[in-house]
């Protein structure tokens, strides 16, 4: 009875959690924190395996769309019925003429890439292969990126402020921006969203 009590006593913790915005037991992406310019931090990355879909349409739809199909990978739609632990963020990004790093990237006018990073766990051979074809693996190389936090539910006009100031803020920083930013979702919809934890991200090289 003891046990029981416990693991709903945890379940409910967990949830709560959730609702307002602290992720609980969700794995992230492992970085190192090498440089601050005021608000930006400049993460170095491994490479990691991700889950990409291609949507047509505006942000919003790219991301409900996108983030339903590749959930409909990770939880049992594929080759070999598993279930695969959900990760966070979710990338979405806009890709132009070059191969850009969860995620949603504009490829072009209404094309958006939207990722799932798999955990640290999988190696790309032992990943089911997803039953949908619009859901293809992929390695994502690692690199240094350039990241301003932000917090609230990640509207169009939100991200695009944000990706603003962290071009702005890159400026004479000595940290070259090489790609377009992605935008990384890290909270489910329903967390309150003075809670939520978002990220515009790019890669970055040092200048001359």
């Amino acid at each position: 009875m003891r046990k029981a009590l416990a693991a709903i006593g945890a379940a409910l913790l967990a949830a709560a959690c959730s609702t307002v915005g602290v992720r609980s037991g969700t794995e992230e992406p492992r970085f190192e924190e090498i440089a601050r310019v005021g608000d930006i931090e400049v993460r170095r990355y491994d490479d990691r395996i991700a889950a990409e879909t291609v949507v047509d349409g505006n942000s919003d739809r790219a991301r409900n769309e996108g983030f339903q199909r590749l959930a409909g990978y990770i939880f049992g739609g594929n080759s070999g019925r598993t279930s695969i632990s959900m990760t966070a963020p979710v990338d979405q990004s806009r890709k132009i003429a070059m191969t850009a790093p969860v995620d949603q990237t504009r490829l072009d006018a209404g094309r958006w890439s939207v990722r799932f990073f798999m955990p640290s766990e999988y190696a790309m051979d032992a990943l089911p292969v997803p039953n949908d074809p619009r859901v293809t693996l992929e390695v994502v190389p690692g690199g240094t990126y350039a990241v301003l936090r932000f917090s609230g539910v990640g509207s169009v006009s939100a991200v695009a402020e944000h990706r603003a100031q962290l071009l702005a803020g890159l400026e004479g920083s000595g940290w070259v921006a090489r790609g377009e930013p992605a935008t990384w979702f890290y909270d489910p919809p329903w967390t309150v969203p003075s809670f939520r934890r978002n990220e515009i991200a790019v890669r970055v090289e040092r200048g001359p």
